[in-house]
């Protein structure tokens, strides 16, 4: 059973994985889904408003904070190497730092850099937006189940 300061570390893997997985599920849900019915115009606008308030400290604290958490688990569990939860506690970091963390920076980021420079009502950002609502959306579903994956495979190394 893991114990003392290396269970607390992980309960807070559990949770800052769990927290950012929710997240991103009300996007795949429901917040896409609403912004993509709005006219292409209107659903830049809203979604560059919305990577803004992304960047700010209450979301990032959980996003990198569970990416640092993540790291610490992998780097603690390949120094002590525990009787059990190795294998849960290894691939519960890796879904997190590479299906969540990974895709946000090589696929979700660069989408958003590109939003980021156009005018919402121009006819650029009007013929791009098709394309960035389903590929943002997809990248975001994986992302979405990889780190609720983390937050489970962690659970099962608790229990």
């Amino acid at each position: 059973m893991i114990d003392g300061p290396y269970f607390v570390l992980t309960l807070l893997g559990v949770l800052g994985c769990g927290l950012v997985a929710g997240v991103f599920y009300g996007f795949s849900t429901f917040v896409m889904r609403a912004i993509a019915e709005l006219p292409p115009a209107q659903g830049v606008a809203a979604m560059k408003s919305i990577n803004v308030f992304a960047l700010r400290p209450a979301f990032m604290l959980a996003f990198i904070g569970s990416a640092l958490l993540c790291a610490a688990i992998a780097v603690v569990t390949f120094v002590l190497l525990p009787d059990e939860g190795t294998v849960e506690l290894l691939v519960g970091s890796a879904l997190y730092l590479v299906g969540c963390f990974g895709v946000t920076i090589a696929a979700n980021v660069p989408r958003n850099d590109a939003l980021a420079k156009m005018d919402p009502g121009s006819p650029e950002a009007v013929a791009y937006w098709p394309a960035y609502v389903r590929e943002w959306s997809m990248w975001n579903h994986l992302r979405t189940a990889a780190a609720a994956a983390a937050s489970i495979s962690y659970v099962l190394a608790l229990a």
